[in-house]
């Protein structure tokens, strides 16, 4: 299938307009001083941000020729502005940048020239392949406001209506282990012309041995055991980095817990709520990750592992998702929503071994650096995968914030291993003796 095959003008205009429409509604109550906030290293200010994803889709979809030389942009100085790359993010509160107008405005000029590019050269495969890349990346700057939102306390982004807000099927007890019996296994993305990213390049042999993997994630209840028994004090649960970590971050529970009158709290967005025990944890990073395993005794899964258990038997053709190709879908998956569902909720998206929501709800922690796959060549955006190599830690899977066609079982996710600003939890490993 070549990409415009998988991808039509019409099917890239809908998913423009709708990737757009996303943006706003995560940002629209976002006025006044809040549009720069904290200077804090894990977000950026929201009005750079709106700029920066209307520069990037105006850079790769209208600007970049094939010979690295660039068309003008429509806003004078917006390489300055909003080039991610150049600018250091420390300096981005103390760019002149446009007012929250102009910067909308500017979102709105391109994304109409970019309209109007994809009707005329409907037949270019380059064009496609950039305009889904634009896309994808304003999808991901959008769980990245998510993500602002939470870190700073604002509301919860009032969203349309999406399939994932609907009710969803009841829980069903799903604990305990599945076996997945080992093998030589493709991991990666199969070789082939329709869109996937640079670090997902390509499906390449590794053998894996047999495994057991936790049915489902580990849930806040399971995790304040861990909390309760002084897991945070203990230094035999963490590694060197990790104890180094905790020194320095003073933690003692994960990020947004706290105990009022013998209870657990969780703040989502702006509100204190009781502590949902049987939704995965979320925002613990992976120094929290390891300790709890090690108090467990258990381990986190390798990436190998993790997309095996996804994508299906070595015997059998690779999912595209846990459940076979059918589109995500609510019964399936908690995607593009405000919140985690129990983690033994959505029977139907469960995998050919039996796991449950290795797509959605929480990112998943692996025990892998994030590196490129053998024969790696870096795509036109150079900048996405390769600065990041040997320095972070891969996550898999996807989170309730995701945007639903962003992800599949082979999409790598990436973040450094202290990070617990992001909706990341994490599934466990037996240790094979």
């Amino acid at each position: 299938m070549s990409i415009l095959e998988q991808y039509s003008a019409s099917d890239q205009a809908r998913q423009l307009h709708a990737s757009r429409a996303r943006t706003r509604a995560l940002t629209r109550d976002i006025r006044g001083e809040r549009l720069f906030g904290p200077r804090l290293s894990v977000v950026n200010p929201v009005l750079w941000e709106l700029g920066h994803i209307a520069w990037f889709q105006e850079f790769w979809c209208l600007r970049w020729r094939g010979d690295d030389s660039l068309a003008p942009s429509v806003l004078p100085q917006a390489d300055a502005l909003y080039d991610s790359s150049a600018i250091a993010h420390d300096l981005r509160w103390d760019l002149p940048l446009p007012v929250l107008e102009a910067t909308l405005a500017y979102q709105d000029r391109v994304l109409d020239l970019v309209l109007t590019r994809v009707q005329r050269d409907c037949d270019n495969p380059d064009l496609a392949y950039f305009v889904q890349l634009a896309i994808f990346h304003e999808d991901m700057h959008a769980e990245a406001l998510h993500y602002t939102r939470q870190t700073l306390a604002y509301a919860a982004p009032q969203l349309p209506l999406q399939e994932a807000d609907l009710p969803i099927a009841q829980a069903a007890e799903a604990g305990g282990d599945v076996c997945v019996a080992g093998g030589r296994y493709l991991l990666g993305a199969a070789r082939g012309p329709g869109f996937v990213f640079d670090n997902e390049k390509w499906e390449h042999a590794v053998d894996v041995p047999t495994f057991r993997i936790a049915r489902c994630s580990v849930s806040n209840a399971q995790y304040a055991e861990f909390v309760e028994d002084r897991g945070y004090l203990r230094r035999e649960f963490w590694s060197e980095a990790g104890w180094h970590w905790l020194q320095q971050s003073a933690a003692q529970t994960p990020r947004y817990w706290r105990k009022l009158d013998g209870r657990w709290q969780q703040r989502r967005f702006d509100a204190w709520l009781p502590l949902p025990l049987r939704e995965p944890v979320i925002h613990v990073n992976w120094h929290e990750a390891q300790a709890y395993c090690r108090y467990a005794g258990r381990r986190l899964p390798h990436e190998a592992e993790w997309e095996m258990a996804a994508a299906g038997s070595v015997a059998a053709a690779k999912r595209r998702y846990p459940w076979g190709d059918a589109t995500p879908d609510a019964r399936r998956a908690n995607l593009e929503g405000n919140a985690p569902v129990p983690v033994d909720a959505l029977p139907a998206g469960a995998s050919a071994h039996g796991c449950r929501q290795l797509i959605g709800n929480v990112w998943e922690w692996t025990d892998t650096t994030f590196g490129p796959y053998p024969g790696f060549e870096p795509d036109p955006y150079k900048e996405y995968s390769q600065p990041w190599f040997d320095t972070h830690k891969v996550l898999r899977g996807g989170s309730f914030a995701t945007p639903a066609r962003l992800i599949r079982n082979t999409w790598r996710n990436f973040y450094t291993p202290e990070r617990d600003d992001i909706f990341a939890g994490f599934r466990t490993c037996a240790i094979e003796t």
